[in-house]
């Protein structure tokens, strides 16, 4: 399937994700070329006379906010979040996901956390069996002493754990941390991976996103899909 055509899967995610937004919510937006379509959908709504207040999980998400007429709260607030909506790079048959592709994790996360539901968009193409394999798993590590925080991965996951860089630099998120993608060929266990992760000094967050989604929707060439995650 066309790269346009799985934008198409993609949008189609988006404009179900949005029927659960309903008047005076604060909601959740992701990054990434799914959340975009969400966001621009969004936007559609207020300009139709929807109120809502959003939270931006990238500067990226933000621009495209303000320019759809979204008013955002502050990043510092204590919010409250009715819905967050995002993407994923990979999904597996728990709605385990892994998060990351496009270096936003560590906000992603936090947005996640703080929202009342946490609705996850994806394509088909994103459905897995198991995490890993096709797609590496991001970590946002701290710069100071990455390469040993690196090692310590490699030592856990028994795993290649690469450096990101973009332009042939190291690609830092916007905290100011660096990412490394672990390549794994199978996480059987993601919620004990994660753990174990983050108990390494130096590891700020990882890409995967375990007990989180509570509705999952997937664009397929038949039509978008909607399943009911169970946390715990």
């Amino acid at each position: 399937m066309s790269s346009t055509d799985l934008d198409t899967l993609k949008r189609a995610a988006a404009l179900k994700a949005v029927e659960y937004v309903t008047d005076g919510m604060i909601v959740g937006l992701g990054t990434g070329s799914t959340a975009k379509h969400m966001v621009l959908a969004l936007g559609e709504k207020v300009k139709a006379g929807m109120k809502l207040r959003g939270v931006a999980t990238s500067h990226e998400t933000a621009a495209l906010a303000r320019q759809s007429g979204i008013t955002l709260i502050d990043s510092d607030n204590r919010w409250t979040i009715d819905v967050a909506i995002d993407g994923a790079d990979q999904v597996d048959p728990r709605f385990n996901l892994i998060k990351g592709g496009g270096g936003a994790l560590l906000k992603e996360k936090i947005v996640a956390a703080s929202a009342k539901q946490f609705i996850v968009l994806v394509d088909y193409t994103k459905q897995v069996p198991v995490l890993g394999g096709s797609f590496p798993l991001p970590i946002e590590v701290i710069p100071f002493g990455w390469g040993s925080t690196a090692r310590e991965i490699e030592a856990l996951t028994k795993s290649r754990v690469v450096l990101r860089e973009r332009d042939g630099a190291p690609f830092t998120t916007e905290a100011g941390n660096l990412i490394v993608d672990v390549h794994l060929a199978r996480i059987e266990q993601p919620r004990d991976l994660e753990i174990a992760l983050n108990q390494i000094p130096g590891v700020v967050e990882t890409g995967l996103f375990v007990d989180r989604t509570d509705l999952l929707i997937v664009g397929t060439p038949h039509g978008s899909e909607t399943h009911s995650a169970k946390r715990g």
